[in-house]
């Protein structure tokens, strides 16, 4: 962390998921197992489902209801324990979509049409997109800022995101002539933050993958876990001594990442274990860990998802947690800015 960041900020980490349905090892290895283990430190976590975020794109209102709930019972499955963390849905605390307006005049629009994420998503079709989908990039420093973050996990396609947080911040700082707000710093680490599809070493594995065989889905069976991995994509040769000899071996590379982050393990430990063998030996080993992984997740979840009246009140409490931080943060940011403040 940069010196004003230690001495002038709560040491505070934040991030969110999308609740857009269906989240994958990818989620848990780059995400929440990361979130699971960050709690209980010198920063306060803080972890939010960005709904707001969601709604860039049209979404069937009951659908996103139960994938808001969903996620929760993610979080909580993999370990977010909201006695530890704060934890909520981003809708129920207003000062994110203020936040959002209030940097929206801060951000400059050639910020966000570099934005590569809104590339990707519009397409051709930049017209007739929501506003909201070139605009969100400004909700999202909202939602690090409006809690005066230190310090985010992010993966490695996610530096761009907070790279414009960084230059928000630094920009109403510059602006104003205050240290308002924190230069958030990233925290990427461990071996898996960018686990990749199963049919393709070159792409991340995504929920939005038309084939449902490119990712295990945290709601899959042993069955269909272990049947995923036999069928993922790989080469003829052996395994080699040291990750040097999977340089252009992207879906071999991929498959000893998730071994080695579900493991807890390096990838150069695993290579080790497995030099010299073939993937008829390896696949078998890869599916037993992630099942024995990944089974007791799902099981939570689908306690969790049994009690929906728990996990809202859940959400509720965080909700009112995480407005007791954000909203003096706010409030002052109305004041630096000049907005006239009259109410008792």
């Amino acid at each position: 962390m940069t010196e004003t960041t230690k001495t002038r900020f709560t040491p505070r980490i934040f991030s969110g998921i999308q609740p857009s349905g269906g989240l994958t090892l990818g989620n848990y290895l780059g995400a929440l197992k990361r979130f699971a283990a960050l709690q209980g430190g010198e920063a306060e976590t803080i972890y939010c489902l960005v709904d707001l975020h969601a709604i860039t794109v049209w979404q069937e209102p009951e659908t996103l209801r139960l994938n808001i709930r969903e996620a929760a019972a993610a979080f909580m499955a993999a370990g977010v324990d909201p006695a530890q963390s704060v934890l909520f849905n981003q809708s129920q605390v207003s000062a994110h979509a203020e936040m959002g307006w209030l940097f929206n005049t801060v951000a400059r629009v050639g910020w966000m049409y570099r934005m590569t994420q809104f590339k990707d998503k519009a397409g051709k079709n930049t017209e007739n997109v929501s506003l909201g989908l070139l605009a969100y990039p400004a909700l999202m420093a909202a939602d690090i800022l409006t809690y005066q973050a230190t310090a985010v996990p992010v993966g490695e396609d996610q530096k761009q995101h907070l790279e414009l947080t960084r230059d928000i911040a630094a920009k109403f700082n510059h602006d104003y002539g205050v240290e308002q707000f924190p230069i958030t710093e990233p925290l990427i680490e461990g071996v898996a933050t960018r686990v990749m599809s199963l049919r393709d070493g070159s792409k991340k594995m995504s929920k939005s993958d038309p084939s449902d065989a490119s990712r295990i889905n945290l709601t899959d069976s042993a069955d269909a876990i272990a049947q995923k991995i036999r069928k993922a994509r790989t080469d003829a040769d052996p395994l080699p001594g040291t990750t040097d000899g999977l340089k252009d071996r992207p879906e071999a590379r991929n498959l000893v990442n998730i071994y080695a982050a579900l493991a807890d393990q390096t990838p150069d430990q695993v290579l080790s274990q497995f030099e010299g063998q073939g993937f008829g030996a390896f696949k078998p080993a890869l599916a037993d860990l992630a099942v024995t992984s990944l089974e007791p997740i799902t099981k939570r979840m689908n306690d969790f998802m049994a009690d929906p009246a728990e996990i809202d009140r859940i959400l509720g409490k965080g909700a009112i947690r995480a407005d007791e931080i954000a909203t003096p943060i706010l409030e002052r940011t109305k004041e630096i800015m000049g907005l006239l403040r009259t109410r008792p």
